[in-house]
């Protein structure tokens, strides 16, 4: 089907609920306190009654004014970003079996570890991600993997599968007027338009060439004035849910965000920080001293004390019992620290990792058993979300190389599907291994062949044997078979 018709609501009225809670996710993830006030101050974003308990509402907020003092601390960033790391602090290696195919793949995914950790950071905050395929001339003769935003598509689904969705983002705005450019993706063709409306109606449309960002566009459309042909029969995008199932909406095809249901732990978290500094505020040690102690600066002038960052003036009668009086509020470091700490322990254990993996403990693991044993339960959600990426990844690459054959950019090139092969989640300490294959060496119980394939076992046989070949070469080992026939030279 085409572009949607003017006048029609936008968002979707369908995408509102997704929209409304990925906006939630989105202001912990942004880590900007500004967003969380607009967020929790909003009369429309939760009940006045629940809005006065959180530490982001306007109730807790500073008198007109007054500075905010309030303290955030970007946990749910931590969060996203410790699990693009989990998967993609490693890039995973892409493979097909015919040898041109795979060195024209390896020059189209170039610094896709980038790309795939920019999706997995962003998926893991909004619940899901969109891989989108496309091109352009200008920047080079290839495809392209761009990443879209959950809260910038409307998908439509069918058993699960993403069978087309609609990318939108907003050109301009100019007070009430808005203008959107809407990019549809279908199997073997794409749509384009502009369109000029307002906030929450999506208006008319408009040539490509009103904006400079779609100008480049128009020229690329077909006979209908707008649209793509792709070449293909695929759809050139995909959809990566972060986890699922969704709680808040079982049944729904889209993922879950790690933050989902864990919004009160990070507000948690702030409320202690802002207490935590405000005991630190009102702990500084006062001198609590009568006026006629303080230096006379003259007629007028005032009074001072040796040192102004430590007094405060009272007035007391000149014969009274009044004198030097110190005053040290508490800083009650250590309950603020253990509050922080649980709350921080608690909030990551629900998103579905080990406390280890964010630094919460202060012993170190050494080799790769005791990690994988302290940090099993980030490793089983490392597991869990390859499941979700290894699919939609291995199918854009081979849209990828679809599209590089029919755009002419290879004319020629056998696709096939590519097998994304995942990097071990743990690595072994390299003082351990060295030292783990010394002992073996002294002991005779090792030979050079497989001291090579432990130290680097994503390596084939070949590359062992050449390496074990330069090894003893060094050491002066290599010597003729003397069983082999013929003359030894």
């Amino acid at each position: 089907m085409p572009l949607p018709e003017a006048g029609v609501p936008w968002p979707p009225p369908a995408m509102r609920a997704e929209y409304a809670e990925i906006a939630t996710h989105d202001a912990w993830y942004s880590g900007d306190p500004k967003r969380l006030r607009d967020l929790y101050a909003s009369e429309q974003s939760r009940p006045s009654e629940r809005r006065r308990w959180w530490q982001w509402s306007a109730r807790n907020g500073p008198e007109p004014g007054q500075r905010d003092t309030r303290v955030h601390i970007p946990l749910a960033g931590d969060i996203a970003t410790t699990s693009a790391d989990l998967l993609f602090a490693e890039p995973p290696a892409l493979s097909v079996d015919t040898t041109a195919t795979q060195d024209r793949l390896a020059e189209i995914t170039r610094g896709i570890g980038r790309t795939l950790a920019e999706a997995a950071e962003v998926s893991s905050a909004l619940g899901g991600v969109f891989l989108r395929a496309t091109w352009d001339l200008e920047i080079g003769a290839r495809p392209i993997l761009t990443v879209i935003h959950a809260d910038c598509a409307v998908p439509e689904m069918r058993l699960g599968h993403l069978i087309a969705v609609t990318f939108w983002r907003e050109l301009a705005w100019n007070g009430a007027v808005v203008l959107r450019h809407l990019e549809r993706h279908e199997p073997g063709r794409i749509w384009h338009g502009v369109y000029q409306g307002t906030r929450d109606q999506l208006g008319r449309p408009v040539p490509l060439t009103e904006h400079p960002d779609t100008a480049g566009l128009a020229d690329s459309l077909g006979e209908d004035g707008q649209s793509i042909a792709t070449g293909i029969t695929d759809l050139t995008a995909a959809y990566i849910p972060n986890v699922k199932p969704n709680r808040r909406r079982r049944g729904s095809p889209f993922g879950r965000s790690d933050f989902q249901g864990i919004h009160h732990l990070f507000d948690a978290l702030d409320h202690t920080w802002t207490s935590w500094q405000r005991d630190i505020r009102i702990g500084a040690g006062r001198l609590i001293v009568p006026n006629q102690y303080l230096t006379s600066r003259g007629m007028g002038k005032g009074a001072e004390f040796d040192d102004r960052e430590i007094w405060a003036g009272i007035n007391a009668p000149p014969d009274g019992d009044q004198g030097l009086t110190i005053n040290q509020f508490a800083i009650r470091v250590d309950e603020h620290e253990r509050s922080a700490a649980a709350a921080m322990s608690q909030a990551v254990r629900l998103a579905g990792y080990s406390v280890q993996s964010f630094g919460l403990t202060g012993d170190v693991a050494v080799t790769a058993t005791e990690v994988t044993a302290r940090e099993r339960r980030s490793l089983t959600t490392r597991g869990k979300k390859t499941e979700y990426e290894t699919d939609p990844v291995e199918y854009m690459a081979c849209v990828m190389l679809q599209l590089d054959r029919v755009l002419g950019f290879t004319p020629g090139l056998v696709v096939e599907r590519p097998v994304l092969h995942w990097p071990d989640g743990v690595s072994e300490d390299p003082k351990s291994v060295a030292e783990t294959l010394s002992l073996l060496e002294q002991a005779g119980a090792i030979s050079t062949w497989v001291k090579v394939r432990r130290l680097n076992p994503d390596w084939d046989d070949d590359a062992v044997d050449a390496e074990v070949a330069r090894i003893q070469q060094e050491h002066g080992t290599a010597v003729p078979d003397p069983m082999q026939a013929g003359d030894l030279v």
